[in-house]
């Protein structure tokens, strides 16, 4: 569980407006995230290894990339590029471990050559993925992966000292709906020039590493790894941000990330939401714990979400750093306990509420032993109507 106790968000003078709308206006902003690290997959099996661990079908990424995601051909990036996928590997029981954002790199056969008048070299058959991971269980996440792969033909390596993982978000990134409208959102290469080959040339190297639009949700950007020691492309100097800026942006739209915010061994996957986040596929067949899974997800009653959540006095006014994870959320009124927070940042923060209870009404929850602290939930914007009990539907809504 994370909390942080001296973080000062991007925009100091927001006024009453959320950090969110701030940030929306201040942005598109962009962040290393020291949070993670990166890990490469290689060899013949990768795709069946990774498939039978992980709870998205890993099978695309061994499949011709989808045309949506097409960029301009040269020397350093390919004429289509495949997404990102957001995917989590869990218990036998089915609880959560560790989440997985993995990137399929360009092959240099699916690039032009240097010369720009033909394709690259290289054989199309070989496999190699990265990962960005929680670094922060990057030692504990290599074991595990290397105990399940018995006689697998697959290497798993730390690249973390080589590449490093980004976030640009804020403004309208990732927002709009194809790279149709917009051929530059979904991938980008290094650099920002007008026409499409400049912008898919521009990386300057045969590396070909670009942005993409996070596989989660559209309203959190675009994501991406790149070479260790280097600026990614689009990044201003004046809007490259500490990524506790982007912890804020993603409690605010009720997203967590990392088994710092995710616990684990401990969390139910359909209550901390990785349905609607993309990361769970119920087609691909049997993975690590997909029958608890599977089971919950066909009953379809979740009681509990994780939710986000702001803290404040009796007057409205917000209250900062004064509630930590693990504080338990209480029914003012009943002093009924209905959940905990996970995660929390000055007054904002993530809680796993039982739903009946959550969205009652301001003053309707309080913080356990501080009476005088007060717990706003709301439902995020991109939840399903579904998700939320039918006689809250109007006072959810953030």
């Amino acid at each position: 569980m994370r909390r942080f106790s001296s973080f000062k968000p991007f925009v100091a003078a927001v006024g009453h407006r959320s950090h969110s709308s701030a940030v929306k206006s201040a942005g598109p902003l962009a962040s290393l995230l020291k949070s993670r690290s990166v890990i490469r997959f290689s060899g013949p099996d990768t795709i069946k290894f990774l498939q039978g661990l992980l709870t998205n079908d890993v099978r695309k990424f061994g499949e011709p990339p989808h045309e949506r995601t097409s960029t301009v051909p040269t020397p350093n990036m390919p004429s289509v590029s495949e997404p990102p996928m957001y995917a989590a590997l869990l218990t036998p029981q089915g609880r959560f471990l560790y989440d997985f954002f993995l990137y399929r790199h360009a092959k240099e056969a699916e690039k032009l050559d240097p010369t720009g008048s033909g394709p690259g070299s290289g054989s199309t058959e070989s496999t190699e993925l990265f990962a960005d991971v929680d670094a922060s269980d990057l030692d504990e996440l290599l074991q595990t992966l290397k105990r399940y792969r018995l006689r697998s033909k697959v290497e798993i390596e730390n690249v973390g000292e080589d590449f490093q993982c980004w976030q640009r978000f804020g403004g309208d990134v990732g927002e709009k709906s194809s790279v149709v409208e917009d051929p530059g959102t979904a991938s980008l290469g290094w650099g920002s020039g007008v026409d499409l080959a400049g912008i898919s040339a521009s990386h300057g190297s045969d590396g070909g590493w670009q942005w993409f639009k996070d596989p989660r949700l559209d309203c959190l950007g675009l994501r991406g790894i790149f070479p260790t020691n280097t600026v990614p492309p689009l990044v201003e100097a004046d809007k490259e941000t500490n990524e506790e800026n982007y912890l804020l942006w993603r409690i605010e739209n009720g997203i967590a990330e990392g088994s710092s915010e995710i616990p684990k061994g401990e969390a139910i996957p359909l209550e901390f939401n990785l349905v609607g986040l993309n990361a769970i596929s119920f087609d691909k067949g049997c993975y690590v714990g997909q029958e608890l899974v599977a089971r919950t997800h066909h009953r379809g009653v979740i009681r509990k979400r994780l939710v986000p959540l702001k803290f404040v006095k009796d007057d409205g006014k917000e209250v900062e750093q004064r509630v930590s994870a693990g504080s338990q959320v209480m029914d003012a009124g009943s002093g009924k306990k209905i959940g905990s927070v996970t995660t929390a940042i000055g007054s904002r923060g993530l809680g796993l509420l039982r739903l009946d209870d959550a969205f009652k009404g301001s003053g309707s929850l309080a913080v356990e032993g501080q009476n005088d602290v007060k717990v706003e939930a709301f439902r995020p914007k991109w939840w399903p109507h579904e998700w939320v009990p039918e006689h809250y539907q109007q006072s959810a809504v953030a």
